[in-house]
C-alpha cells in the first residue's frame, strides 16, 4: 500500500516539520513557518502553566494559513509530571498533530485520535517503531545519529530503510538536514519528509539569547558532543569550555543511584528537573554556564536569519 506524503498528511506546501526544541521553539517561529509553507512544532514543556499552553494554541489557530500547520511535542515518560494535563489541554483546544518522545505513546494516540489529531512518534530503532505501529500511530519520526538533542544511534539511510521495510507507517527523517540537498537525500532513502531543528536556533524569532544563536554560527559539527549531564538521557550539546569543565559523563553517585531499581525513577526525575533548569538559564541569559543543545547540522549555519529566510534556503 502506498504511503501518504507529509505534504498531504499535514496539508503543507513543503515536506518539512520545524522540529520542537526545548526553550527555542515559540509561536512566532511557527507562525512564520506556516506562512512559508511548512509545519511547526513546539514542546509543551516550553510553557510553565497550562493556561500559557492553551493561549499559545489559540494564537496558532488564529494564525493558521493554507499550506502550513502546527503541532506540539509531548514528553510522555514519568519524568514529565505535567504530561497528562498537557495532553488534555491540547486535545481540548485542537491541533493538527502531536509528536511524542521518550516514552509510550499509547495514551496520547488513543485520546488524540478521538478528536482528530494525528500522532507522530519519535523512534530510534525497529522495536519501538513496531510498538508504535501496533498502537495505531500515524507516522514515525526516525531520529537518526545526526539529530540534535536526544538522538539515535543508527545512520539515516539504514534507519529509514529498516523502518520502511518492516512497518507500514510513513517515515519522517529527523537529523542531519540543513539544505535542499539533504532533504532530497533523506527522501531518496525513502522518507516522506524531514524534521529540521538546529538550523532554526539561529533565527531572529527564536526565544533564546543572542549568545546561543551566535554559538550556532561560530561552532560546527566537530564541536557537537554527547552528554549525560542534562536530562538523564544522552543529549547533544555544543562543546563549550563549561561543558568541557563539568564533563559529559554522569557522576559516580548518579551512576550508583541509577542502578538502584527503587530509586532510579526518582533520580531520573531529579536529573531531568535540574538539567532543564540549567539549560533554561544558559539559553536565555548571558552566563558562563553555557550548556547549549544543538546538532551537527549547525555546520551550515553562517548567520542569524529570519525563519522565512532559513526555510527559503532549505527549499530553493
Amino acid at each position: 500500500m502506498e504511503k501518504p506524503t507529509l505534504t498531504s498528511l499535514l496539508n503543507i506546501t513543503y515536506p518539512i516539520i520545524m522540529a520542537p526544541m526545548f526553550l527555542v521553539s515559540n509561536t512566532k517561529m511557527v507562525i512564520e513557518g506556516m506562512k512559508a509553507g511548512v509545519a511547526g512544532c513546539i514542546p509543551a514543556l516550553n510553557y510553565r502553566t497550562l493556561e500559557e499552553l492553551r493561549i499559545s494554541i489559540q494564537e496558532l489557530k488564529a494564525a493558521e494559513v493554507d499550506g502550513g500547520s502546527f503541532g506540539y511535542n509531548l514528553i510522555v515518560n514519568k519524568s514529565n509530571l505535567k504530561y497528562k494535563d498537557q495532553l488534555q489541554v491540547i486535545c481540548e483546544e485542537g491541533v493538527d498533530f502531536i509528536i511524542t518522545s521518550l516514552g509510550s505513546p499509547e495514551e496520547t494516540i488513543n485520546k488524540a485520535h478521538k478528536v482528530g489529531i494525528k500522532v507522530f512518534c519519535d523512534v530510534t530503532d525497529l522495536a519501538f517503531a513496531k510498538k508504535v505501529e501496533s498502537l495505531g500511530g500515524d507516522a514515525l519520526i526516525a531520529v537518526n545519529n545526526q539529530a540534535g538533542g536526544h538522538r539515535g544511534n543508527i545512520k539515516p539511510e539504514e534507519l529509514i530503510k529498516l523502518l520502511n521495510e518492516n512497518t507500514s507507517l510513513p517515515v519522517i527523517s529527523a537529523g542531519g538536514v540543513a539544505s535542499r540537498t539533504d532533504i532530497n537525500t533523506m527522501m531518496g532513502y525513502g522518507a516522506i519528509g524531514v524534521s529540521v531543528g538546529s538550523p532554526f536556533i539561529a533565527s531572529d524569532e527564536a526565544g533564546v539569547s543572542q549568545e546561543y544563536k551566535q554559538a550556532c554560527v561560530d561552532y560546527g559539527a566537530k564541536d557537537i558532543v554527547m552528554t549525560q549531564r542534562i536530562s538523564g538521557t544522552p543529549c547533544t550539546v555544543i562543546n563549550t569550555p563549561y561543558v568541557q569543565k563539568i564533563g559529559t559523563k554522569e557522576t559516580w553517585i548518579e551512576n550508583l543511584l541509577n542502578r538502584n531499581k527503587s530509586l532510579k525513577k526518582w533520580v531520573k526525575m531529579l536529573r531531568f528537573y535540574i538539567g532543564m533548569k540549567a539549560t533554561e538559564k544558559a539559553a536565555t541569559q548571558a552566563t558562563y554556564k553555557t550548556v547549549w543543545v544543538a546538532g551537527p547540522s549547525i555546520e551550515n549555519t553562517k548567520a542569524v536569519l529570519p525563519v522565512a529566510k532559513i526555510i527559503e534556503n532549505l527549499v530553493k
